[in-house]
């Protein structure tokens, strides 16, 4: 691509859909950033406490049921949604997404009650069950295979930059209506993000099936694991690439779901155990939520430019492999000062894999089955990351046990690294990748010819035959 080329180039240049992704991971990611993270969190926690808990149970416990409330709706209907994706016109799904998830937006934002908070975490569980698998089918469709590291890097950076925004704005709205852990107070920022969720759903309603690509985008799994052929006599490999294309998947979305399965157990948490711990104000959460979501777009477009010379496998097993090791910290309680830091790269690194996950695993899945594997993939974080949030809400219990919480998350990620450590013989590099290795090895051709030529001028005619004679041997070889 020519350095000259200016961003606004580079979008004009982008597929239809590709800019309507972007748009909608730009205002949902803000306002879940504003509602739905922090603010809603604390709003179900302080609910819970002023109703005297629900059937007895304890405030985290209450959490992590409203959170399994949507993650298991998700579940249910996120395989029938990734086979009709499969079957039928994606874009129709999402405006029938679209339309549930404007009531789900309204039980959330007119309820006053337990029923009309699970009645609302239903419908926007069933409205991501139909959004994800689609959704992400169509981006992958509309994205040229072996080069989607980069544009899914973009996109991610994008939906974080969004989602640290949505903190930084409510922690806004925050110093403005009132600094304090008030139901009034939180219902009116959420208010805010509802009104920025709702210009996402509209986008929804505007995405197309006949704009996304065509044989460009179909799976290049033989490309993606040529390596394991080269490889095999090496490492006594007993896969082919045939079966390496069947067992990448496989390996992957088994690693996202350990890993999403330790996540729900604390993430959940984190603004519970900031407040309970550290006594933080709203203002200062948001600022520090923003802030991992500001690092974590960051550091996956940095991860994206490491795979190039890295690899995609190995580069995820460094980053989760950090973000461990920061969990571990945190489980000890530092030092306030110590913690915020190890906090933001605990998320931004285990985040920062993500596009190179989603790039590896459309590259070897056919068009025909992206919807299907996008909603497996989606279980990992829907019934098991809300799953596991019930589970980590005993866990964590009415004494406020986080630390015990983090050290077994800790123990889960060492177990979801496994799968990526077998992947990493049998995923070659990126198209784009060898395409920069093609470059530099032209320029390094050139200016050894370049150099040849100014030795031959500089010496007699006799010297001049010999180094042509070994130049040529060289060059053959």
């Amino acid at each position: 691509m020519n350095s000259k080329t200016s961003t606004r180039d580079i979008i004009k240049s982008m597929n239809y859909n590709v800019k309507l992704i972007f748009g909608f991971y730009l205002f949902n990611s803000l306002g879940r950033g504003i509602w739905m993270g922090t603010a809603l969190s604390m709003y179900i926690y302080i609910f819970a406490g002023e109703a005297g808990g629900l059937f007895g149970l304890s405030q985290s416990v209450v959490l992590g049921l409203t959170s399994a409330a949507s993650g298991i709706t998700m579940t249910l209907f996120v395989f029938p949604a990734g086979y009709f994706a499969d079957r039928f016109r994606r874009d129709i799904l999402l405006k029938i997404a679209g339309v549930i998830g404007v009531i789900g937006l309204a039980f959330v934002a007119f309820g006053n009650s337990f029923l009309y908070i699970f009645i609302a975490l239903f419908l926007l569980g069933l409205f991501n069950a139909l959004v994800r698998p689609s959704l992400e089918a169509l981006f992958a469709d509309s994205v040229a295979s072996g080069y989607r590291s980069k544009i899914y890097s973009w996109s991610h950076l994008v939906n974080q930059f969004a989602m640290a925004a949505g903190p930084f704005f409510a922690a806004i709205l925050f110093a403005i209506i009132g600094n304090e852990w008030d139901l009034g107070i939180l219902k009116k920022v959420m208010y805010v993000g509802f009104a920025v969720s709702l210009i996402a759903i509209v986008i929804l309603f505007i995405f197309k099936d006949e704009r996304s690509l065509g044989k460009e985008s179909e799976a290049i799994a033989k490309e993606v694991t040529e390596e394991v052929e080269e490889q095999k006599s090496r490492l006594a490999l007993k896969v082919d690439s045939g079966k390496a294309a069947k067992l990448i998947p496989i390996l992957l979305v088994s690693s996202n779901l350990i890993v999403g399965i330790g996540a729900g157990m604390s993430i959940k948490y984190f603004p519970v155990f900031f407040t309970e711990e550290y006594f933080i104000s709203p203002v200062w959460l948001n600022i520090i939520m923003g802030a991992t979501s500001l690092a974590t777009g960051l550091l996956g477009l940095g991860s994206q430019k490491i795979s190039l010379r890295l690899g995609r496998v190995q580069t995820i097993f460094v980053v989760q492999f950090i973000a461990t090791f920061c969990l571990l910290i945190i489980a000890i309680y530092p030092p306030f000062g110590v913690l915020v830091p190890f906090f933001i790269l605990r998320g931004s690194f285990m985040n920062a894999g993500q596009p190179l996950s989603r790039s590896i695993l459309m590259d070897v899945i056919p068009k025909k089955r992206r919807g299907i594997w996008n909603s497996i993939e989606a279980i990992a974080w829907g019934l098991f990351w809300n799953a596991s949030a019930v589970i980590g809400g005993f866990i964590v219990g009415a004494n406020n046990n986080f630390n015990l919480c983090f050290i077994i998350t800790t123990f889960v990620y060492i177990v979801g690294m496994i799968p990526v450590i077998l992947m990493m013989p049998l995923v070659g590099k990126e198209r784009e990748a060898k395409d920069q290795g093609e470059v530099i090895d032209s320029s390094k051709l050139v200016d050894n010819e370049s150099a040849m030529s100014d030795s031959l001028i500089d010496t007699d005619f006799t010297s001049a035959s010999i180094v042509t004679e070994e130049a040529s041997e060289g060059l053959s070889k």
